[in-house]
């Protein structure tokens, strides 16, 4: 029996960021609406992710964690006044822990299993095989509580309107990330839209802010491709990824953006693994990683440079071999 929740409790979950994160506490906000559907769940994230979560059918009240003295006060206010029956800490940092502070209520925390990853990354001592991926360990938080068999969620307006056609085999690229030993080279992007373009294909360019300069620069040596890079509208990115067969890119937000829309994925996990947790949820997919190395994974997170200075968990993932794995997942039913 589920003795945490029950129907009437009023509950808080707090992930404040970052994109990618924030998409993977979906199946736990919608798993818990269906099964205590008078359960009220508000949530707390970051401004900035705003439109993870804007839409979100499951969600009764979105509160945006700012940096201000004053806003922080006038949230600190707000959501003491709403005297929460249980609080779902999934940042479980710093930052979150002062908020949970100030609310005086119940408190569950994600397991970050931070000693593991230690280990992992730094002896090469692998405990965390056997745990589940994100979506599962958030759920952990709730003793006896399971997830449905559904994936991510991100809900986008009727209003938004894809840039794309219908009539095109438009296939992603999500080539930025914010740690570079997390980003498959640029020149094999442009070689892998190259040969996709000659075999009738259509390169579409995703991305954010930080991504326009790397997308300008595959626009320039992909004159053909669409260039949808924008302003972190997440949403009208998110609209147009749905005319994708693919996306192709990085262990990054975009991938699980796709993830959320029901887009396959083809993604390259270069300085990260799959163990960490966050490999592509119920959603059709291919990893592309050099299992080779014994320097994998040399951060939980990403670096700026390859600490052995080869970069070989990249390098050794040829264009040709992204490309025979792609037609692969593209024929694959």
């Amino acid at each position: 029996m589920v003795s945490l929740l029950k129907n009437n409790n009023r509950i808080l979950i707090i992930r404040l960021s970052s994109l990618g994160d924030i998409l993977l506490t979906t199946p736990l906000i919608r798993s818990i609406k269906k099964k205590f559907p008078q359960i009220t769940v508000d949530f707390l994230l970051k401004k900035q992710y705003q439109d993870a979560l804007k839409y979100n059918k499951y969600i009764s009240n979105l509160y945006l964690f700012q940096i201000g003295k004053d806003e922080k006060q006038k949230l600190n206010t707000e959501l003491r006044f709403n005297n929460y029956d249980i609080v779902i800490d999934l940042q479980n940092n710093l930052r979150s822990r002062k908020i949970t502070r100030v609310l005086k209520r119940p408190i569950v925390k994600f397991n970050k299993h931070n000693i593991n990853k230690f280990l992992l990354v730094q002896f090469k001592l692998n405990k965390l095989k056997s745990l589940p991926q994100i979506p599962v360990r958030y759920t952990q938080t709730i003793p006896n509580f399971s997830l449905d068999d559904e994936g991510l969620n991100l809900y986008i307006p009727e209003n938004i309107k894809t840039k794309l056609t219908d009539d095109k085999k438009y296939i992603g690229f999500g080539s930025g990330s914010k740690h570079f030993t997390k980003m498959w080279p640029i020149d094999y992007y442009i070689q892998l839209g190259e040969e996709l373009n000659n075999n009738g294909f259509e390169i579409v360019l995703f991305g954010g802010k930080s991504d326009k300069q790397i997308c300008k620069q595959l626009k320039d040596n992909l004159p053909f491709a669409i260039n949808l890079c924008n302003d972190n509208d997440l949403l009208q990115t998110a609209k147009d990824m749905k005319q994708c067969l693919v996306l192709v890119c990085n262990d990054s937000g975009l991938m699980h953006t796709a993830c959320s829309v029901g887009v396959p994925v083809l993604t390259f996990f270069g300085s990260t693994v799959k163990e960490f947790g966050f490999a592509p949820y119920k959603n059709k997919n291919l990893i592309l990683e050099n299992n080779s190395l014994t320097c994998r994974p040399c951060s939980h997170i990403g670096r700026n440079k390859c600490p052995k200075k080869h970069f070989n968990c990249m390098i050794k993932l040829s264009p040709e071999f992204a490309f025979n794995k792609l037609h692969k997942l593209l024929n694959d039913k």
